[in-house]
């Protein structure tokens, strides 16, 4: 499979890394020195781009892929205010798009485990709910889309939450810290706190090598499909 990966960080080596020991090709890299190198006639050497980018440029990057009828994996966050318009997009240029807040399949069975217990604990109103995401210095939107996506599992489960915010609020708001230090790859905790004792669960990154492998895995799932997909999909 020849591969565009648009997003050339670490982000995007550490994919290169996993994608060349799967026998795929690298075709085009994009990043900061390369975005005149973005366009048709370089999309269209590949079977498939891999978005790892920026808040800023992701919505561009993406429609861009869908003009050149290239299949797209995003893992970029910090976008899905404009979900329905891409999708919308998508379906209206028969493109393909699978997305994603976080690709690592650890992260993705921690969403079912958070999802559980967030039923379970819905009767138990003497527990409130907190969150914490930590990550490294150079992530740029906070709070996390792995956070909204736990954020939004528990105010879909316990009745009691009616909003996340960054920002302490009242009883009713979902609290959500938000820590930038360091190289972090991605911690993500949700805490049950009553006055006799704490429930905790929590998942974390050691380093980099999950997001990019699912990331892979997800381009290899598009091949030969139209349409949109995320995680569930493919787990």
């Amino acid at each position: 499979m020849n591969i565009a990966l648009i997003g050339y960080g670490k982000m995007g080596k550490e994919i290169e890394s996993i994608a060349l020991k799967r026998n795929h090709r690298i075709v085009l890299k994009i990043d900061r020195n390369t975005l005149g190198d973005l366009n048709t006639q370089n999309l269209q050497k590949a079977d498939i781009a891999i978005e790892f980018s920026t808040p800023h440029s992701v919505l561009g990057n993406i429609t861009k892929c869908f003009d050149s009828q290239l299949p797209v994996v995003v893992g970029t966050t910090g976008w899905y205010e404009n979900f329905e318009n891409i999708a919308k997009k998508c379906t209206e240029l028969n493109g393909t798009l699978f997305h994603a807040t976080n690709f690592s399949v650890g992260v993705n069975l921690f969403f079912k485990v958070n999802s559980f217990l967030a039923e379970l604990m819905n009767k138990y109103e003497a527990y409130d709910v907190n969150m914490e995401e930590i990550h490294h210095i150079h992530k740029l939107d906070k709070p996390s889309g792995t956070a909204i996506t736990l954020a939004n599992q528990i105010l879909s489960k316990v009745e009691r939450k009616k909003n996340w915010s960054i920002e302490r609020h009242g009883s009713e708001v979902l609290f959500i810290k938000d820590v930038r230090e360091g190289e972090v790859p991605g911690t993500h905790i949700v805490k049950y706190q009553s006055p006799v004792d704490d429930i905790e669960i929590m998942h974390k990154a050691h380093n980099r090598r999950g997001f990019a492998l699912g990331a892979v895995l997800a381009a290899e799932f598009l091949v030969g499909k139209k349409g949109i997909y995320n995680m569930s999909d493919l787990i």
